[in-house]
């Protein structure tokens, strides 16, 4: 059974680490009968744009969020949002698109959710309650190829569009680690990061897997690819890691000034990232890896509502993931959706 959880899309891994951040209790029981436990659709919620988002992705022209309960949300200007219907009432924990119409969405009881019409309709692709293991993230190489990873070693993978998902099998899943996050680097491989510091590139477009030199030995909750062979990787307590080849095992630490867990990784126009991550923090590292804090009371430009001034990072709780949007940075956590000026 899972034990009763307050998370973001990482929260196994902070559980086991007594990093308890979010307000949602999750639950599900293992027996005989739970293979044949039917998804329960998400409820409709007036306020679901101020509960817990764990993750935020494009759609061409729209912005989709997930999170708590099933709740996927979609707005056109990151100002006002909409909730649309959900098959399941899991705890959605990440999403992403490949173009403007076509995107999928993970999330606990090992959901799986696509839809092909930019987000306003979705459909169940794979659910497995039984299993008792959360999917953290997912990543597609293109409309048919993709993965969906996840918690004590769950790898999923797909060669038609999700509509046969296959578990991976092999060394990298053998010690059951968590999975927490996947990306494609620059020169088209692909790098997994984990618990414990897990770190393993892929060159074959996931056949084989490759376990790498970690430059820490902590959870790592956020990968972003850099160059045509670089990344970058965030985790616990703030620890931050810059290299030019994954491969190497040359990495640089970043020194933040900051010891706040990050959870999310965004690319910002102009080269710099943002990183949001544990009690509301919210930075901007340069390609220097200069890096400076992103003021939560400064308006976005064209929004109507800001960031209060009087928000504390503990009333706001932590920050899961981000993505830059019109000029602005669009935020989800625990709080639900922020948005904040990166104007400099």
């Amino acid at each position: 059974m899972y034990e009763t959880q307050r998370k973001l899309r990482f929260t196994l891994t902070a559980l086991s680490l007594g990093l308890a951040m979010t307000a949602g209790a999750v639950m599900a029981q293992a027996d005989e009968a739970s293979a044949t436990v039917a998804p329960i659709s998400a409820e409709l919620a007036p306020l679901a744009h101020t509960q817990l988002l764990t993750g935020v992705a494009r759609a061409g022209e729209q912005l989709v969020a997930v999170g708590i309960r099933g709740h996927i949300l979609r707005s056109a200007d990151g100002e006002r949002w909409e909730q649309v219907v959900a098959p399941v009432n899991s705890l959605l924990t990440a999403v992403t698109f490949i173009d403007a119409q076509q995107g999928w969405a993970v999330g606990h009881d090992a959901v799986v959710l696509h839809t092909a019409d930019g987000g306003r309709t979705w459909a169940l692709q794979h659910f497995q309650p039984d299993l008792n293991k959360a999917l953290l993230d997912v990543l597609f190489l293109d409309a048919q190829h993709g993965f969906a990873v996840g918690a004590y070693g769950l790898l999923l993978e797909t060669r038609d569009g999700g509509k046969q998902w296959t578990q991976v099998e092999g060394e990298i899943v053998e010690e059951q680690l968590h999975f927490n996050a996947l990306t494609r680097l620059g020169d088209g491989s692909l790098l997994l990061i984990g618990e414990e510091g897990m770190m393993a590139r892929s060159e074959d477009q996931g056949q084989h897997w490759q376990r790498l030199q970690s430059p820490i030995g902590s959870s790592q909750f956020a990968v972003l690819a850099e160059g045509e062979r670089g990344a970058l990787i965030a985790g616990l307590r703030g620890n931050v890691y810059r290299t030019a080849d994954v491969q190497s095992g040359n990495w640089t630490r970043v020194d933040t000034g900051d010891v706040q867990s990050v959870f999310g990784l965004t690319a910002l126009p102009g080269g710099d990232v943002a990183m949001a991550g544990l009690n509301a923090s919210l930075l901007r590292l340069d390609r220097d890896s200069k890096v400076q804090r992103l003021s939560l009371d400064a308006p976005a430009a064209g929004t109507a509502d800001s960031v209060k001034s009087s928000d504390s990072g503990q009333e706001l709780g932590a920050f899961s993931d981000a993505i830059a949007w019109k000029n602005a940075l669009v935020v989800v956590g625990e709080s639900g959706v922020r948005t904040v000026s990166i104007k400099r």
